[in-house]
This record gives C-alpha cells, sequence and structure tokens, in this order.
C-alpha cells in the first residue's frame, strides 16, 4: 500500500531514510512519495539508554533500519530475544503487543514496530516499577548493543 507522508524537520535536524542519514541546514518540509523505512533523529534510541528489555529490542530493531548492512544480525538476534521476552512477560497487553510486532518485523514493517515498542514504554516502566521485572536479554543482543552505539 503506497502511502504519501510529510514530515517537516528543523535546522540541523536528521532523518533516517532507508539506512542513509540526511541533516537539513534550515526548516524544511519534505514529502516521502512512497514506501520507505524511516526514523526521526528524535525517536533514535542511543545504545547506553537501552536500558530495559523493551528498550533493547527497540535497539535492536532499530538496527534494522538504520544500518542495513546489519540487519540481518539484528533479525537474527531479534528472532532470538523475542520469544524470550514473550515468555518473561506475564502482562497479556505487552504479551500481545509483542506477537504483532513480531508480524510486523516479518512483514517488512519495521518503523511500525518501534511504533508499537515506543507505545509499550510506560506499561513496562509501571512493571518494573511495582518489581515485576522482566528477564534480561540474552548475551547476543547485549553483545550487538554494545558493537551498534548508533550515534545521534
Amino acid at each position: 500500500m503506497k502511502r504519501t507522508l510529510k514530515i517537516s524537520l528543523k535546522p540541523n535536524e536528521k532523518i533516517y531514510i532507508n539506512g542513509a542519514v540526511l541533516r537539513v541546514d534550515r526548516k524544511v518540509s519534505i514529502e516521502l512519495l512512497n514506501d520507505v523505512q524511516f526514523l526521526l533523529e528524535n525517536h533514535v534510541l542511543q545504545a547506553e539508554d537501552a536500558s530495559t528489555p523493551l528498550r533493547q529490542l527497540y535497539f535492536i530493531v532499530q538496527v534494522m533500519l538504520m544500518n542495513p548492512e546489519g540487519a540481518d544480525q539484528a533479525l537474527g538476534i531479534f528472532r532470538k530475544s523475542l520469544p524470550l521476552l514473550i515468555a518473561s512477560f506475564t502482562n497479556e497487553q505487552v504479551r500481545t503487543a509483542l506477537k504483532n510486532i513480531d508480524r510486523l518485523v516479518n512483514q517488512g514493517e519495521v518503523y511500525e514496530a518501534l511504533k508499537e515498542i515506543r507505545a509499550l514504554y510506560a506499561v513496562e516502566n509501571e512493571i518494573l516499577n511495582q518489581g515485576r521485572q522482566a528477564a534480561p536479554m540474552p548475551t547476543e543482543s547485549r553483545e550487538l548493543l554494545a558493537a551498534e552505539g548508533i550515534r545521534r
């Protein structure tokens, strides 16, 4: 399904489109006329900020979009990590959303998957604050976080 999307950027703001990084020097609006994978700078998560299970998952999915050369490795880690996450959460809203995120990633809708993960942050914070922590991400995921220190 083709969609047209208009995005407004501020001076010196970055946008990541299909692995390319664009920075604008003045306020500008761009119109994306076909389906592309993009991420706005303010949605980029730094490796050091991936401090919870869902933020770590977000970072892994983000790598698929921002680093096409590392997308296969990130997808492999995503596929190993996601079942562990689903099993570690008892909250049905989170479990259902994680299954939908899996579907979105498998359909190539990485941006939509990122949006859905961000929408779960508040629920995850509530769970973590109640002391019912989800299991930590596997070692491979932590290694990807260290290797893929994507900077703004």
